[in-house]
């Protein structure tokens, strides 16, 4: 095959590459993000270039990045977990009491410890839900207000403060690497990490194939009690990563902490690209989507929007998402029934010209 040859064929690819690139949810959304940090750094400079505008536009999103990446993977074999918020809090609140029991323990041992009671919970749901058969909204929205009422009667009035915390660990919360915060280095490793592994591993690939078709995936002979049950148990762990993170963050762990934020976790995944129903979707554009919705709230103040339509543009996001992924599947839809049946009609016409 000539030189010329070999450049014909690739330009049709790299074509399509960059076709497929330019219409991807997640760049779109990116170029939305780029779109608002731009045009509201015209409008006020300091947003992005005061002493603490660039720092705040990486470190605000951290926490919510974490728990997106864990309710990226749940939502992709259709489920939900709305429990993230609670185990958050009460991993954070668990943080700090391990401290104050041993103030000397290495701190990468306490991240060990988060990860694991967060999984332990996480565990819990996946159980309830993969053998008892019961829809994860269900489930989950039960162990929020049941982790809730365990934080709540553990914690009562009081709270960890940051003397409580060795030195070391108050500073993961303000130390940066090359004008990077440490917290949000652990969100894009975190980010990374489970990216990677959805992409190249088969059991990553086979979240998708089960949220797809769930039946389908079991005839197939995929396992599909243990993806979902190592769904949950990942969702789990990554929202206690988020509980360590978050008393590294702000030093004082209350009764409140995480509350709410599970509805920001589900709604930054759905604007990321993530279908609610199930089978679509990447933990980097769940990432980007965190990203975005931290940001328009830190914006809309600058232009002098109050609190309540900081909240109706947030939910107007979503409720765009879902529909633009509505009508991209209807779309995909009728062009798998057209290729069908063009399929269909070949041969047909081959056997008439014969």
């Amino acid at each position: 095959m000539s030189q010329l040859d070999i450049a014909a064929s690739a330009q049709p690819r790299l074509q399509r590459a960059l076709v497929g690139l330019a219409k991807s949810r997640e760049i779109t959304v990116a170029a939305v993000l780029v779109v608002i940090i731009a045009l509201t750094t015209f409008k006020s400079d300091g947003f992005l270039f005061s002493s603490d505008g660039w720092r705040n536009l990486l470190v605000s999103p951290a926490l919510l990045m974490i728990l997106a990446v864990g309710q990226a993977v749940v939502i992709i074999t259709r489920n939900v977990d709305l429990s993230v918020g609670s185990t958050l809090g009460l991993t954070a609140y668990l943080t700090g009491k391990v401290f104050i029991q041993w103030p000397d323990l290495p701190v990468p041992l306490v991240f060990v410890i988060g990860l694991a009671f967060g999984a332990l919970l996480g565990l819990v749901n996946g159980v309830l839900i993969a053998f008892g058969r019961v829809p994860a909204i269900v489930i989950t929205l039960g162990t929020l207000y049941v982790y809730r009422g365990i934080f709540l009667s553990w914690a009562g009035s009081d709270r960890v403060n940051a003397s409580d915390f060795p030195s070391s660990f108050n500073e993961l919360g303000t130390k940066a690497i090359l004008t990077i915060p440490v917290v949000t280095i652990i969100a894009l490793v975190v980010m990374g990490l489970v990216g990677y592994y959805l992409y190249t591993a088969r059991s990553g690939r086979e979240f998708y194939a089960i949220g797809s078709d769930e039946d389908a995936a079991k005839l197939y002979g995929l396992p599909v009690t243990r993806r979902v049950l190592l769904a949950f148990v990942l969702s789990g762990a990554l929202a206690g990563l988020a509980g360590v993170v978050y008393a590294a963050r702000y030093g004082t762990v209350s009764s409140g902490a995480g509350l709410g934020i599970e509805l920001q976790a589900v709604g930054a995944a759905v604007i990321g690209g993530v279908a609610i129903a199930g089978g679509v979707g990447t933990v980097w554009g769940a990432t980007i989507g965190a990203v975005l919705l931290i940001t328009i709230n830190r914006a809309l103040p600058v232009w002098g929007i109050s609190d309540f339509w900081q909240q109706a543009v947030v939910g107007a996001l979503i409720l765009g998402a879902i529909t633009l992924d509505r009508l991209y599947s209807r779309r995909q839809e009728r062009l798998l029934i057209a290729a069908r049946d063009l399929a269909h009609a070949a041969p047909t016409k081959v056997g008439t010209a014969s």
